[in-house]
């Protein structure tokens, strides 16, 4: 398990896998990350500070990942964060968001309001039946016009059941509507999610060469790529 990295080619960054409580939601087919979650809060703010403690501010911006959504991290570590980002003269800070909390990001934007506050949102794919019904991530999208809160989202791409035609969609569509874009491959993770390998070498021939070159995408071929990870 690594819990802290530095990101330094695209968009420059610290990264922190913080511990939370459960995600609100926790019913997503692919996900394993909510193994990490927790009840004791005591324990859950004393992993966070000593992590956090680990931030130098170096490229004044920093990423909280937690295995759910920032609403789900203790009030304590949330001012704990505000009180090292200060600190550090953090310009940019970064949250995972589920999309349920779309009417609450306001709440973090006035809570870190010496920053610049960017929020990731899981949509992993745009088309409506696969996401509820294979990955059983249960939001639907129908205006878009609402992604304009989101600042970056994460696509989910080469499991079991999808295709070219909707992987290129959503990448198209991903790019429209947000800044940046993170693009995930998936690998097995003993869910019942499983890997498609023909799409991955698909994938890794016809879309990695060009998509890579663009700065407003990440391409994670391993959930490891980030350096932090819980398994």
């Amino acid at each position: 398990m690594e819990r802290y990295n530095k990101i330094t080619d695209k968009n420059q960054r610290e990264i922190l896998l913080l511990k939370s409580f459960a995600c609100s939601y926790g019913k997503c087919a692919f996900c394993n990350y909510i193994l990490d979650n927790s009840y004791n809060e005591n324990e859950i703010n004393q992993i966070n500070i000593d992590l956090l403690d680990k931030v130098t501010g170096v490229f004044g911006c920093l990423e909280i990942i937690n295995s759910a959504s920032v609403f789900e991290l203790p009030l304590k570590t949330l001012e704990y964060i505000r009180k090292i980002a200060n600190e550090k003269k953090m310009k940019t800070l970064y949250f995972e968001v589920y999309y349920s909390y779309l009417k609450r990001l306001d709440e973090i934007i006035k809570f870190f309001s010496a920053q610049e506050v960017r929020f990731k949102v899981g949509i992993e794919t745009f088309d409506n039946n696969y996401r509820t019904q294979i990955l059983k991530k249960n939001f639907i999208l129908n205006d878009y016009t609402q992604l304009s809160n989101f600042y970056s989202c994460c696509l989910l791409i080469c499991t079991k059941g999808q295709t070219r035609e909707q992987i290129s969609n959503d990448i198209e569509t991903a790019l429209k509507y947000f800044k940046e874009i993170t693009i995930n491959v998936f690998i097995n993770n003993d869910t019942e999610i499983t890997r498609d390998e023909e799409l991955v070498k698909w994938f890794l021939t016809e879309k990695y060469p060009l998509l890579i070159k663009q700065k407003n995408i990440e391409i994670l071929i391993d959930n490891k790529d980030l350096g932090v990870y819980v398994q």
